[in-house]
């Protein structure tokens, strides 16, 4: 699957999502684009889930017709320390993920 890292999270966090490809919003030069035309912008390019740390992102947009799978990581910081340990359980769900759902990962 191709992965987009919301620039919450540390591009680092790419390289523990073995068997994927994922890049990160900063390494794109995506940084500050606002949520909506992040997702438009993420659908055009390919990509087919998006994970960040962002709950609000749900409340945010309309996600039912959008076609990206959405993960909303929930750590103790965005710090790589706090977040590569949950990339164990984000290879395990995304197989199962359905487009314009948000999966909460903790």
């Amino acid at each position: 699957m191709r992965i987009l890292l919301d620039e919450n999270l540390d591009w680092r966090l790419s390289r523990g999502l073995l068997g994927h490809e994922a890049e990160s919003v900063a390494r794109l030069g995506w940084a500050g684009i606002q949520n909506g035309i992040l997702l438009k912008k993420a659908e055009e390019t390919g990509f087919e889930v998006l994970i960040t740390m962002d709950s609000d992102l749900s409340f945010q947009q309309n996600l039912a017709a959008d076609p990206l799978k959405i993960i909303v990581l929930r750590a103790r910081s965005n710090r790589l320390a706090d977040t590569i340990p949950l990339t164990a359980k984000i290879l395990h769900v995304l197989p199962y993920l359905e487009n314009g759902r948000v999966t909460v990962i903790e």
